[in-house]
């Protein structure tokens, strides 16, 4: 039997740039399922995403997923693509077995935790105040740089990595340090600055976009300190949960991340398309 992928509607295209395209997956001409695939808003039209992959149950085990996964693969290698990104929710254990046999690779994932009602104390000798303008100043610049070398670590080119940089920012901080519902703040030990924090607070959560512990004090629990400041401002803004993304390869902070109680709920993937 052949398994193909039959266009479903005409290429569309987003006021960002990127594309997409609905195809039926097909055995032997008969519909057994669904793609939706499209490229990238954050990393260009060089990155490809499966937006959803559906086999109907009937026509489930019996390898469609994976010939529909690798035909998508092909659609995305005729639009110029370089690499493909997959997104799987954590209890879609067949799924991700999947993307791991096709050779999919971690990028990051997505962390939630519940949240009380009473904001946790923070350990004593530490403090948490506002980040100052001169402080913001220096540590977007620092933080753009960080964030760039990270997409550049995990295969993504320079060029575009920092273009998503500055896009991101630009878009989540359209009014820097005065963006409404976004709060910076720095904690300190006995007077000592340690850390810094960025927390946007969302219609039904809280999410932390930034958390970062000066090279200098590290592996003294700071991380946890500042972890504990997002959920304190996130409970008294009256979110009742706290989600956050972590590369993968950063052992420390996902061990810590455990620890506090924050549980995966989405896997993101890649692969280079060669």
């Amino acid at each position: 039997m052949t398994t193909t992928l039959r266009p479903a509607e005409p290429l569309r295209l987003a006021p960002d740039g990127s594309r997409s395209r609905r195809y039926q997956v097909c055995v032997n001409s008969r519909p057994v399922g669904t793609v939706h695939l499209g490229t990238s808003s954050g990393l260009g039209d060089t990155v490809a995403v499966i937006l959803d992959l559906r086999v109907d149950e009937p026509d489930r085990r019996r390898g469609r997923a994976t010939v529909a996964a690798l035909a998508a693969e092909e659609v995305a290698r005729g639009w110029g693509c370089r690499q493909i990104e997959a997104s799987v929710p954590a209890d879609a254990a067949p799924a991700l077995l999947l993307a791991g046999a096709l050779g999919y690779v971690p990028r990051n994932r997505l962390m939630t935790k519940p949240l009380g009602t009473t904001p946790p104390a923070l350990p004593p000798g530490c403090r948490a105040r506002s980040m100052t303008r001169d402080e913001y100043a220096d540590w977007s610049v620092r933080e753009a740089e960080r964030y760039a070398r990270t997409w550049i670590e995990r295969g993504v080119p320079e060029e575009v990595a920092r273009a998503k940089a500055r896009g991101d920012h630009e878009r989540l901080l359209p009014q820097g340090p005065d963006t409404e519902n976004t709060l910076f703040s720095v904690v300190e030990q006995e007077g000592t600055p340690v850390g810094t924090l960025w927390l946007a607070l969302r219609e039904e959560e809280a999410f932390v976009f930034d958390v970062e512990v000066d090279a200098a004090h590290r592996g003294r629990g700071h991380g946890r300190t500042l972890m504990l400041l997002a959920e304190g401002q996130a409970i008294a803004a009256g979110r009742r949960r706290l989600g956050l993304n972590v590369f993968a390869g950063n052992t420390p902070a996902e061990r810590l991340y455990a620890s506090l109680g924050y549980e995966t709920v989405r896997h993101h993937l890649w692969k280079p398309l060669l």
